[in-house]
């Protein structure tokens, strides 16, 4: 795979454009594609995209909220989910889920793995088992599980 990656545009929850190659520019990337109405996104990748948020302090996690037809995300909905009413790492929104179609996401949760060159490492679907292995067996080769 290892396709370099020129820019993920999406905006912050103010709405401001952003573009996450250059906000995280020389780390390593791990970005979950989701959205609120996907159970599986929220009962299982979310609380996942935490998890390896500690476990590999340098790793960059962060969601992206892919805007479907009256499937849209606004700020209030997406802390919503949280039950501290925060977000637990920073989250983005894809209008007209652009970054979903960029990355021929198979459906929601999509998981995007981006070494610190800026290259796609990997492309994963799913939060059950299978999925979850092949993101731990993926992350172990790119990112130092050093303590913090």
């Amino acid at each position: 795979m290892n396709t370099l990656v020129q820019s993920i545009p999406v905006l912050d929850l103010d709405g401001h454009a952003v573009d996450l190659m250059t906000r995280y520019k020389n780390k390593v990337l791990l970005l979950l594609i989701y959205n609120n109405d996907c159970l599986g996104c929220t009962g299982r990748a979310i609380p996942l995209a935490y998890e390896f948020q500690q476990q590999y302090p340098s790793l960059q996690v962060a969601g992206i909220h892919s805007d479907f037809v009256h499937r849209e995300g606004t700020k209030e909905t997406i802390k919503a989910i949280f039950t501290s009413g925060e977000n637990p790492f920073p989250i983005y929104i894809d209008k007209h889920h652009k970054v979903f179609d960029q990355f021929q996401a198979e459906g929601t949760p999509q998981w995007l793995l981006i070494s610190e060159k800026g290259e796609l490492f990997r492309s994963i679907f799913g939060s059950q088992k299978n999925a979850q292995n092949r993101l731990y067996y993926a992350l172990e080769s790119l990112v130092s599980n050093t303590p913090k």
